[in-house]
């Protein structure tokens, strides 16, 4: 018996696979064990197909090949390689002792070629953990490259592996294709009025927090949104790989090429639950996880299903999503800042009644009633945009730039990032703050306590919505610059924090 190595994704993780091929005597056949989907079962037609292009043939005699551990279920295609480097090592054609050492994945063509496959990178980590070489397909070498610590071998096609372990051919080791090129941003310039909404977005920006944007069509509520990734922060080594593993093991990490934008998603409001939080056949990733240490913008709410909306209230407050299956549970993080967009009521216009249908205002008590409480509560940013008209636009001075937004973020950033490194925590930005620690860091001055019990009072604010106000007044302290939450800054929080929805 020969043994090769490779991984099955359960989420994000690569759980280690034993590829064990036994010839014997026998009639011959190809038998493949070890719980394999429809795809792996059909890689014994590849692996024969290929095996015969470079001018190998199986022997007449009974093959078998068992992916241990045999109750843990295997998907995809990327076993093709693995499958073939055993059949090779039992057929004395590569090393068995350099297979055993490797941990290999790619598909296999007909002619003998070595294709691109998911979940490249997690399967790096693996190999580094495990002190084993990962084998991958040429063009995947790039990704596998980013974990610096793993032994990378990316061959092209079977006969290049097999002349590199014969020693014939040396494959050069693959390098980082280095960040992506993500293309231009756009910029805050564009937007023209709508002083309040540029400033509560560049709180929402500076402290990570949820928002939700109200008016008419026409209003700048997607132009701002579109504007949020051009203001905040690149993501650090650290981010970067945690969205690039994500987006490895869902197929998107193309050319090998490490994002350091953070992700911006704006799903249509026709998307599934399985679309949105996760799920599917293969328990992919969803687009709340695809926007991990980024934006997941939801334009016109309340046209979403109504349980895809309520299936975000966990990861907003958790930071991850759980997969449910009978044989396993899968968890991807989703540590993503919600914006959110919607018009008063159907047709937009409920305030104004020349152009407000004959249902208003009932039209707009029913449509804004799609939104649930408990998710308007983890708005931590509720603003009204106001109408703008064509003569006032054409009026207003141009917008403040980017750029100096940016920086105020930036340095917004930096002072949230110094304080929990003073205190040993990981957390990044002040939405993530909860219990003890919230009321050590973001609790206000005797003033700006006093304004906010009175708040609290008169906005009924929950147990929820009172914690959230004191980190929106913690993000304001940081942006003006100051140590200690003051009165005006939790008056500015609390107006974040008006109910905008007609109840």
């Amino acid at each position: 018996m020969v043994v090769a190595h490779t991984v099955a994704f359960q989420g994000m993780e690569a759980r280690p696979v034993e590829v064990q091929v036994h010839l014997a005597p026998g009639i011959p056949a190809f038998t493949l064990v070890g719980l394999p989907d429809k795809a792996v079962a059909e890689s014994k037609e590849r692996v024969r197909a290929a095996l015969n292009a470079i001018g190998l043939a199986l022997p007449p005699r009974r093959i078998t090949v068992n992916l241990a551990p045999a109750d843990l279920p295997k998907e995809g295609a990327h076993y093709d390689l693995p499958i073939a480097l055993g059949l090779l090592a039992a057929l004395e054609v590569a090393p068995a002792e350099e297979v055993s050492r490797c941990l290999a994945m790619g598909e296999l063509s007909l002619d003998g070629r070595i294709g691109r496959v998911s979940g490249v990178l997690p399967a790096a980590l693996a190999a580094a953990e495990a002190e084993m070489s990962l084998v991958c397909p040429e063009a995947c070498g790039a990704e596998a490259a980013l974990v610096g610590a793993a032994h990378v071998i990316a061959a092209g096609s079977l006969t290049a592996l097999i002349n590199h372990f014969a020693g014939r051919q040396s494959l050069p080791a693959p390098e980082p294709a280095g960040p992506g090129n993500e293309g231009p941003v756009k910029d805050l310039a564009d937007v023209r009025g709508q002083e309040g909404a540029r400033r509560a977005l560049e709180v929402a920006a500076a402290g990570g927090h949820n928002m939700l944007m109200i008016g008419p069509p026409g209003a700048g509520k997607s132009m701002l949104a579109e504007r949020l990734p051009g203001i905040l922060p690149p993501m650090d080594a650290a981010e970067a790989l945690e969205v690039s593993m994500i987006h490895s093991v869902a197929g998107l990490l193309r050319d090998g090429r490490a994002p350091r934008r953070r992700p911006f998603l704006d799903p249509h409001y026709g998307a599934s639950m399985a679309a949105m939080v996760g799920g599917g056949r293969s328990a992919a990733p969803g687009q709340i996880s695809l926007a991990h240490n980024g934006v997941l913008f939801l334009d016109e709410l309340p046209e979403f299903a109504r349980p895809v909306l309520e299936s975000l209230r966990q990861p907003l407050e958790t930071g991850e999503t759980f997969i449910a299956r009978a044989n396993a549970h899968v968890r991807y993080p989703a540590r993503f800042q919600l914006v959110a967009a919607m018009n008063p009521c159907r047709c937009g216009h409920m305030a104004d009644p020349a152009l407000a249908c004959s249902r208003a205002p009932g039209c707009g008590l029913d449509y804004q009633a799609r939104i649930s409480g408990p998710l308007l509560d983890r708005m931590d940013v509720q603003i009204e945009l106001p109408g703008v008209s064509p003569a006032d636009l054409s009026a207003a001075p141009k917008g403040e730039p980017s750029a100096p937004v940016a920086s105020r973020v930036a340095r917004a950033r930096a002072r949230q990032k110094a304080r929990f490194e003073e205190r040993g925590l990981k957390l990044r930005t002040n939405a993530e703050l909860s219990g003890e620690l919230l009321e050590e860091i973001a609790a206000p001055d005797g003033p700006g306590r006093e304004l906010l019990d009175r708040a609290a009072e008169r906005l009924r604010l929950t147990g929820r919505g009172y914690h959230r106000v004191m980190r929106l007044a913690r993000t304001i302290a940081d942006l003006d610059g100051a140590e200690r939450v003051g009165r005006a800054h939790v008056a500015e929080a609390a107006g974040y924090r008006r109910a905008a929805l007609k109840r």
